[in-house]
């Protein structure tokens, strides 16, 4: 059976940032990376819905290793795809990828000290083994996103698609078009539809936040002409981090203030009573995720006539379109259930651990990355109001700095392991304080949070940083070195 020092699951960004570090900061170690598609990219291959772009600034969705070069730091899918292959080249990983491989189920034997891995590629089951398994699979399921069951859903002659599958050949030329929706991908759909469609209009169930900011970052610009690509990338990297992480305490601290400036931006370009009816929402500013609107793009459609938004509650599906609980009826050829993710706690495999199923909601997170009680285990989770990559790094760095440890002192395995003391804490949400519905409907797969280090996923990135960059050596990690298999490396 082939065996590597580390198998990690997942060619996105995650992914690939993961080979690189450990490439460059564990060296010697064998690796494989397992992609179920056929391509590299994971979210950035798999949407393809018109529009398709980054909600966060390339500078910081980056990796921190390969500056972005481009001119738009909101970038589209394509762009964004592009920069990835570019990574694999330079870093020679496609030798390295296995495209095509399913990873199924996952099984720890501490006797011999490794994970067997089932894998399923061209309909037929495959096993490998690992002595660490490295998710970075993402946090939603690919296969399907979330869609409501709507009553009368049948009764629409029209076609539904939702932009997880969006067919190719859609024709939307002429067509009234209403986006079910008003997170990232229907605020990026809108205008991308608009100038084809005849109408499109954006049905919300309650009013929602979103940020206007521009596409392209002169000052970062300038930076990179004064300081050259590397530097100056690195520290608008930084800047950019530092910015993302204080306007996110401020709307923390001060909502108000913060509404405030976001509103004006709004009502600037659609006026007043657009903005309280559409764009005030009950909730404060990040409870639920603050939408990026690149150059007003949006609102642009809105104000020329092009698109508009509902809100409010849907009745039923009629053979012509959606009737509201408030009587209203919108008239449409094409509906889009952007409705959000079905979230999966790691890649929906079926761990085993000595015998034993996993069941991740059960158990604690070990400094957001590992969990309670499972050996030779760690997966990606990025941040919820930073880019994602932020933290994706930092956790790429520490399990490549884990693993050199273990080859350095002859370890065969690490478990996170609960002290005396941190046997009665809470088993607090995997992300506190953000209230947005796929969260709430992950709440019964995702790991839970202690109320203490290292049993903590902090969003902040001062304190991720800290945590991340600790001794190896904390006195929660259990290490332990067995004869009964050669050590990692």
């Amino acid at each position: 059976m082939e065996h590597f020092d580390v198998l990690i699951v997942g060619a996105g960004l995650s992914g690939i940032g993961a080979a690189v570090h450990l490439q460059n900061e564990a060296p010697g170690q064998s690796f494989a990376v397992i992609e179920a598609r056929d391509n590299i990219g994971g979210t950035w291959d798999l949407f393809r819905y018109p529009g398709i772009r980054s909600d966060s600034d390339m500078y910081t969705l980056g990796y921190e290793f390969k500056p972005w070069k481009q001119e738009k730091s909101i970038a589209s899918g394509a762009s964004i795809l592009e920069y990835l292959w570019e990574t694999v080249t330079e870093h020679d990983l496609e030798r390295h990828i296995r495209f095509g491989h399913h990873v199924r189920r996952a099984e720890w034997r501490s006797a011999e000290q490794v994970w067997t891995v089932t894998i399923e590629h061209q309909g037929e089951m495959v096993e490998l083994t690992c002595a660490f398994l490295f998710m970075c699979s993402g946090y939603y399921n690919y296969r399907n996103g979330f869609s409501p069951e709507f009553p009368g859903r049948a009764r629409f002659r029209g076609t539904v698609v939702h932009p997880q599958q969006w067919p190719q050949d859609l024709d939307y030329t002429d067509k009234r078009i209403v986006v079910i929706g008003s997170g990232a991908t229907a605020i990026t759909l809108i205008p991308n539809l608009a100038p084809t469609a005849r109408k499109v209009t954006m049905l919300q169930r309650s009013p929602s936040y979103v940020a206007i900011d521009t596409a392209v970052d002169q000052q970062a610009l300038k930076m990179r002409k004064y300081f050259g690509d590397r530097i100056g990338y690195r520290l608008i990297r930084r800047r950019n981090t530092r910015r993302q992480q204080k306007m996110y305490r401020f709307a923390r601290a001060r909502p108000n203030q913060f509404k405030a400036a976001l509103h004006n931006d709004i009502r600037n370009l659609v006026g007043d009573a657009y903005l309280c009816k559409h764009f005030t929402p009950t909730y404060n500013p990040w409870d639920q995720r603050v939408c990026l609107v690149p150059d007003g793009d949006f609102f642009q459609a809105i104000k020329f006539g092009k698109a508009d938004v509902a809100t409010g509650r849907i009745h039923t599906f009629t053979e012509t379109g959606i009737a509201l609980e408030s009587g209203e009826h919108l008239d449409a050829d094409i509906i889009v259930t952007a409705t959000g993710l079905e979230l999966v706690s790691l890649g929906e495999v079926d761990f085993i651990v000595d015998g034993e199923p996993v069941d991740f909601s059960k158990r604690w997170t070990y400094k957001g990355l590992a969990y309670s009680g499972v050996p030779n285990l760690a997966s990606t989770f990025g941040y919820v109001n930073t880019s994602w990559t932020v933290r994706a790094e930092l956790v790429a760095r520490f399990v490549a700095r884990l693993v050199d440890h273990m080859a350095k002192t002859g370890a065969t395995s690490v478990t996170p392991t609960l002290r005396p003391e941190d046997s009665a804490m809470p088993m607090n949400a995997f992300v506190e304080g953000f209230t947005s519905g796929y969260f709430k409907r992950a709440n019964d797969v995702l790991p839970r949070q202690g109320d203490r280090a290292p049993w903590i996923n902090p969003q902040n990135h001062a304190a991720t940083k800290k945590l991340l960059t600790e001794s190896i050596e904390d006195g929660v990690l259990h290490f332990e070195h067995s004869r009964s298999r050669s050590r990692i490396g």
